[in-house]
């Protein structure tokens, strides 16, 4: 059986997580989980992809959550007064082409990012009354994240890949590159989590969405926001091919129940499924 061994949440999509020892599960995930996006100008969502720096920054959820506060080298630091949801003022935003809302954060916070990413750059925060739902086998809902409610993966799918990379003579890369919420350790074989259908971890209960499919942020340093070559795609790219296109690795899960979850907790899979690879 396998057990919890890492907890992380990424309050600003495209930023460094925050890693805890506990955390409330959320219909859209571990709670503040991606709620806040950095955005253009033209109000598209700003992402590793182009903007590697965004991994640099980091940001403090606080314990009310009415309080988040950014980091960076360099830069300092800038707070936010997290604007409430009946006032704060909504402007359109873009996430993978689909139109939704945000809060905007006000000009202080805009022109802080700016700064760091040498880009005009805004702060939105996931509203109320934001309706989205996620695809896969298990439908579910997020906030402003990729394209799942939550991300998994095991240490044994990395501890795999080092051994792949290891025969390429590359060096093992760390488990932020993947940005997961949850790490899994105790199942032996690799990608055990393709066929994790359904599971209770702590008072969660979490079903099976879809493989995650990786693109370019993988790439990137989380340490130094900076492209590192072609790792780990490559590697992947010769034993996970997804039948859809792309690369493979770890996946993506639904809500089925809310609850605390915690390091430590046991991961009870209840329902066994075949690997969709």
């Amino acid at each position: 059986m396998g057990s919890v061994v890492g907890l992380t949440y990424y309050p600003v999509k495209g930023c460094a997580g925050t890693s805890v020892d506990e955390a409330l599960v959320t219909p859209a995930g571990l709670a503040h989980d991606r709620s806040f996006m950095v955005v253009g100008e033209d109000g598209v969502y700003r992402t590793q992809r182009r903007h590697p720096r965004l991994a640099v920054i980091r940001p403090v959820v606080g314990a009310d959550g009415e309080r988040l506060t950014l980091h960076a080298p360099g830069h300092g630091a800038v707070e936010v007064e997290v604007e409430v949801d009946t006032v704060g003022a909504r402007r359109p935003v873009d996430l993978f082409g689909t139109a939704y809302r945000g809060i905007d954060q006000g000009q202080a916070v805009a022109d802080w990012l700016s700064g760091v990413l040498g880009a005009p750059s805004r702060l939105v925060r996931v509203p109320p009354e934001h309706e989205r739902v996620t695809d896969g086998r298990t439908p579910g809902t997020a906030g402003y994240a990729d394209s799942g409610t939550l991300h998994l993966l095991s240490r044994s799918t990395l501890d795999l890949l080092h051994r792949e990379l290891a025969a390429r003579g590359a060096h093992p890369l760390p488990m932020n590159r993947f940005r997961p919420n949850i790490v899994v350790d105790g199942w032996d074989e690799p990608h055990t989590e393709d066929r994790a259908h359904r599971m209770t971890v702590g008072g969660a209960e979490l079903a099976y969405a879809k493989l995650a499919v990786r693109c370019a942020v993988t790439l990137v340093d989380q340490e130094s926001g900076e492209g590192a070559g072609p790792e780990p795609l490559r590697t992947l790219a010769g034993y996970r091919r997804a039948a859809g296109g792309g690369v493979a690795f770890g996946t993506k899960l639904s809500v089925l129940r809310t609850g605390k979850v915690s390091v430590g907790d046991e991961v009870d899979v209840s329902l066994w499924g075949p690997s969709e690879l």
